[in-house]
């Protein structure tokens, strides 16, 4: 399934997949596809890339819960986050 995502939600889920502390041969073959920008992903691929983007997801809300004034851009990473959640979501359904 072709994914189609703008350069900043590429951005986004990149660092995410980046960031995470434990990552599986799955988030690195997702990683190379993303930083490549090969977006042509199977539903093994979509399913695990919207579960990275939930958990993430959930922690951003718990941290824009704490109201860090020093995280004060998390609201729109967090908007950009759920955009691309929802086209990977999308994406599961059309697959």
């Amino acid at each position: 399934m072709q994914l189609h995502l703008d350069s900043s939600e590429l951005k986004l889920v990149a660092d995410i997949l980046l960031a995470r502390a434990s990552r599986t041969e799955a988030d690195e073959i997702l990683l190379n596809k993303i930083l490549t920008r090969d977006l042509r992903l199977d539903g093994d691929e979509l399913e695990r890339l919207g579960e990275v983007l939930a958990e993430r997801e959930r922690e951003l809300k718990a941290a824009i819960a704490q109201k860090t004034p020093a995280d004060s851009g998390l609201q729109e990473r967090l908007a950009l986050l759920r955009r691309a959640k929802e086209r990977i979501n999308e994406a599961c359904v059309m697959f």
